[in-house]
């Protein structure tokens, strides 16, 4: 497994991904990334907070419609996440705070569907307010993609654990 990872590591194409001064290599999958972040974290937020009370007035149920686009962000999020995986594959994958990242992102998207399955689906979505279990899918979703968002931030200074693969 470890000489599949270096292989990959030390492909054409992750090397200029690494290695090149072209604005089209790193800094644009790091760009693509960011910005496919701030769009699922900021419709996932938005949603969020309004079921925590923010902006009553603002109607629950047209913002599914938001949930297409919140998908197209996250898959963008997934495959530049992806290559930025491939370009370090032998660091990140010994580094335990990429599965910490991994299990948040994993926890935010089963929240993501139990929130569309119990607050969309709620024929009372806007007539009532928010119920407890709503709010707590809210307040999980929030903590969930903060801890996903600080665990990859944090992957640029907490190194691998060292042996392994050696």
């Amino acid at each position: 497994m470890w000489d599949f990872l270096l292989r990959i590591e030390q492909s054409g194409f992750s090397i200029w991904i690494r290695e090149s001064s072209s604005v089209f290599a790193f800094p644009s999958v790091l760009l693509l990334h960011t910005i496919g972040m701030g769009v699922v974290v900021g419709i996932n937020a938005g949603i969020d907070l309004r079921i925590l009370g923010i902006a009553p007035a603002l109607p629950l149920a047209p913002m599914e419609r938001f949930l297409p686009v919140l998908w197209v962000g996250f898959w963008v999020n997934a495959a530049t996440g992806l290559v930025l995986l491939l370009v370090d594959a032998t660091t990140k994958l010994t580094n335990p705070d990429f599965y910490v990242k991994m299990v948040f992102i994993a926890l935010a998207v089963i929240n993501l569907h139990l929130l569309k399955k119990h607050v969309f689906r709620d024929p009372l979505i806007d007539k009532a307010p928010a119920s407890v279990s709503a709010m707590i899918l809210a307040v999980t979703s929030i903590v969930f993609w903060l801890g996903a968002i600080t665990a990859g931030r944090l992957l640029a200074y907490i190194g691998p654990v060292t042996g392994i693969g050696q």
